[in-house]
């Protein structure tokens, strides 16, 4: 169903409605509510587990702990009862004309309460300051339960969060100013239009709301994003290889590979030409090749991480030198292909083969001891229930793993958009990172279930010996080839402090660098944008924090800082490549049919 129009700015701006177009209104409401009742029961009772999370046992924990502690409760509470008495008097104090500091305020970055009524409508400042007071006593409390597993409190805690946002008072009709101003203003519009919203998200999800973060008509794979030109030189199973055109006259005499994550399309480093790492690392004077993945179906459930190993990077590798002559090559690694690179070093140093003479890891896990609240997901009890969901289909869907990185930011990445979709009836602004977020891929049955289990459960990547691919016991502690490792500081999907933790790992050269922001706008920050700030520090230290508080901070991007290092490591220079001119023939152009092609 096509997403209906935002409300129009032309709609009455005061007055409430009269009792027929409230009438109206209301019957509208109605009907749209039941299609989206009828639409969710329909889809109901399909193989899904009443708590796949088991959720469940670690509040039921946490409520024993808590019963065993009366005093500690005690005390919760008479801290919550003084808070809300400052609270009441202070407010009575503004309604009576004075300038009185709030009790509570919103976090730096928190957009929740942007609108201006939230500060200067008394009446909504006080639900603001008790949501925000009620919120933090809440977090504060579960974190202050003693006695449970670190596993448990993890997990108690974060679903205590996402709890606690459901709730906030931006989140429904009557208690967001901005919405109740909106309803009032289009004659409840607004509401019917969100619905619209909402049944056109239903339907797109087969059931399941799938909600729409970005125009998703306003992007084009290889129009207006992924639009840097090259060839696809080479494809397996798994892969296409693209070999971009070059932009200069001469190049650095090593090939540079960028071996992407497989969650999402390659193509978050070549978004548009003014963002695209691509196009920038083209311009620098490198021969660029990329891996662009395949969006696997049934057919390829039995692909392993070994598969992935032997014809992603190790394949590459291969084409690389056909195509160019060269085999010596510089490899950037992101998220899980930084992993995946990781243990391709470990395996070519086991079999003494020298042709990877640099890697660079952005935003890479290799110790998964302490992977943030990814953990939360992950225990043997979920595990087993998600391996027998993927046996029963080959592979998991690409919005399930979506559904997970969205929840670790709710705020942004959910409630804004329910928000703004559902509640304000608007459509949500084109973004193209956006875009590529909802973009995402299925992941094989056999690679994901060797993938969690051997690196989040059990974290066994960095046990020498611990993994074996190919037949070669991994041991990371073998790799010798300088390393540049990008890490940034408000990753929520790879903390900057677990990858620091590969600095410890490598035996070779490493050099550290922590850019500001999260795991995708702080690696996607193009020299001209002058944003965000990097820090760097000529050594290496065990912990992280000392490392940071001595470390020396840049402003602008990272980028310029890996260029200079990679440099050292391009071997001189040569003239430009052109794809397909050498010993591989063009297959097709880019971006290739893999990263357009429907999920099968």
């Amino acid at each position: 169903m096509p997403r209906q129009e935002s409300p129009k700015s032309d709609a009455p701006k005061n007055g409430i409605p009269g009792p027929a177009e409230l009438t109206e209104t209301v019957a509208k409401i109605a009907e749209k509510s039941q299609q989206i009742v009828t639409r969710f029961l329909k889809h109901q009772g399909q193989g899904l587990h009443a708590d796949p999370f088991n959720i469940g046992s670690a509040f039921l924990e946490m409520t024993a702990h808590m019963m065993g502690n009366p005093e500690m409760v005690f005390k919760a509470h008479a801290s919550l009862w003084r808070g809300y008495m400052e609270l009441w008097q202070n407010t009575a104090r503004v309604m009576s004309g004075e300038e009185v500091p709030p009790v509570v305020e919103p976090e730096p970055g928190d957009r929740r309460f942007r609108h201006q009524e939230w500060e200067e409508n008394s009446v909504f400042d006080f639900i603001k300051q008790s949501y925000l007071l009620t919120s933090r006593w809440l977090a504060a409390t579960v974190r202050e339960v003693e006695g449970m597993d670190e596993k448990t409190a993890q997990k108690v805690d974060f679903y205590t969060r996402h709890f606690i946002d459901a709730l906030s008072p931006s989140n429904f009709v009557l208690s967001n100013p901005e919405v109740l101003r909106t309803t009032i203003e289009t004659k409840g519009e607004n509401l019917v239009q969100g619905l619209d919203n909402m049944i056109a998200d239903l339907d797109r999800g087969d059931g399941r709301l799938a909600i729409t973060m970005t125009d998703r008509d306003a992007f084009k794979i290889g129009e207006n994003i992924a639009v840097t030109p090259g060839k696809v030189v080479f494809q397996n199973e798994l892969m296409q290889l693209i070999q971009y055109a070059p932009t200069t006259q001469k190049v650095r005499r090593r090939p540079l590979l960028i071996v992407t994550p497989w969650i999402n399309k390659y193509y978050i480093l070549d978004l548009s030409p003014k963002n695209s790492f691509v196009q920038w690392a083209l311009d620098q004077g490198h021969t660029l090749f990329i891996i662009s993945w395949v969006n696997p179906g049934e057919k390829l459930s039995h692909k392993s991480f070994e598969d992935y190993m032997l014809e992603g990077p190790l394949a590459a590798l291969d084409a690389i030198e056909k195509a160019t002559g060269e085999r010596d090559v510089n490899v950037i690694g992101y998220c899980i292909g930084g992993t995946l690179l990781a243990a391709t070093l470990a395996y070519m140093a086991e079999k003494k083969d020298p042709r990877i003479k640099s890697a660079t890891f952005f935003t890479s896990l290799m110790d998964f001891s302490d992977p943030g609240e990814l953990g939360v997901f992950i225990d043997e009890v979920l595990l087993a229930a998600l391996e027998k969901k993927m046996q029963s289909r080959g592979y998991l869907e690409g919005r399930d793993m979506a559904a997970t990185f969205n929840m670790l930011r709710a705020n942004d990445l959910i409630w804004s958009f329910v928000v703004n979709n559902y509640l304000l009836g608007k459509d949500p602004f084109p973004f193209d990172l956006l875009y590529w977020n909802a973009d995402s891929t299925r992941l094989p049955a056999e690679m994901h279930s060797f993938y969690l289990r051997n690196m989040y459960l059990e974290n066994n990547l960095v046990k020498p010996g611990g993994v074996t691919l190919g037949g070669v016991a991994i041991d990371l502690g073998k790799i010798k080839t300088p390393a540049f490792i990008l890490s940034t500081r408000e990753d929520h999907i790879a903390p900057w402090k677990a990858t620091y933790a590969a600095t410890q790992l490598l035996a070779g050269p490493v050099k550290f660098v922590l850019a500001a922001s999260g795991h995708i706008a702080g690696v996607i920050n193009p020299p001209q944008a002058g944003k965000y700030c990097y820090w760097t520090h000529s050594r290496t230290a065990k912990d992280p924090e000392k490392w940071l508080e001595t470390a020396d901070r840049s402003e602008g991007s990272w980028w310029p800082q890996w260029e200079k290092w990679i440099a050292k490591h391009g071997g001189g220079q040569v003239p430009a490549r052109t794809p397909g001119d050498g010993g591989l023939e063009a297959i097709e152009d880019a971006p290739g049919s893999y990263v357009v092609a429907k999920t099968p």
